[in-house]
């Protein structure tokens, strides 16, 4: 199995599914987890890739997404 690193997070869920989306669309396979906590509602939702698509990720959320 290969490892996966995180490429993006923040505590807004429609961030990171943008993220998401966009990676995909550029033909990466992205997953989102969740890390917020369900009962006090602090955490994070983030964005993992494989390692070997870190570099293009990160490139790709730099250059074609601004909040």
């Amino acid at each position: 199995m290969s490892k996966w690193q995180k490429v993006f997070s923040d505590n807004q869920e429609y961030r990171a599914e943008i993220v998401k989306s966009v990676l995909e669309d550029k033909g990466l396979k992205p997953v989102l987890v969740n890390k917020k906590d369900s009962t006090y509602h602090f955490g994070q939702y983030e964005v993992h890739v494989e390692t070997n698509d870190v570099l293009l990720a990160i490139k790709i959320i730099t250059d074609d997404i601004n909040f």
